[in-house]
């Protein structure tokens, strides 16, 4: 399987989890590493731009390919554990705290779970505790300008 993730060049261009850590996100507590991946190139897009204006338009980004084999599980979150107001914003300690059972389990490297920005699409965490986190790959490296109609 092939999912996608836009990164900032002015950062190591790697699958290590320390972005999310800094600040926590919608899947994971301050502190605590993940990697957030999409499954498709637009909903990496859009998973960014919600967080950006036309005077903070991103520069110096680009789209990853990364590859996770088919003989690493993939865990799919179940839906009823998801508490009501998931994807709101500011995110909800709930589903940080769902999160981040995930990665400190370590029953599989990847966990597919509902987008907040685009519904019916998913995204998938990828734990880099897992022991199968060492299979998964960044197959491609493209540099990715947005385009500014995004943004009208």
């Amino acid at each position: 399987m092939e999912v996608f993730r836009l990164a900032n060049k002015k950062y190591p261009i790697e699958l290590s989890g320390v972005g999310a850590s800094i600040t926590g996100a919608r899947w994971n507590s301050k502190g605590i590493e993940v990697v957030y991946t999409a499954q498709s190139r637009a909903l990496a897009m859009a998973e960014v731009v919600v967080h950006v204006t036309l005077a903070t338009l991103p520069s110096g980004y680009v789209m990853l390919t990364i590859f996770i084999p088919d003989d690493v599980v993939v865990e799919m979150l179940d839906v009823k554990k998801i508490p009501l107001g998931w994807n709101s914003f500011p995110e909800l300690v709930d589903t940080q705290k769902i999160g981040d059972e995930f990665l400190r389990s370590k029953k599989s490297a990847v966990l597919k779970v509902p987008s907040a920005v685009v519904q019916g699409d998913y995204n998938y965490l990828l734990n880099p505790f897992h022991d199968d986190f060492k299979k998964i790959k960044i197959i491609q490296q493209e540099d990715f300008p947005f385009d500014k109609r995004i943004f009208k």
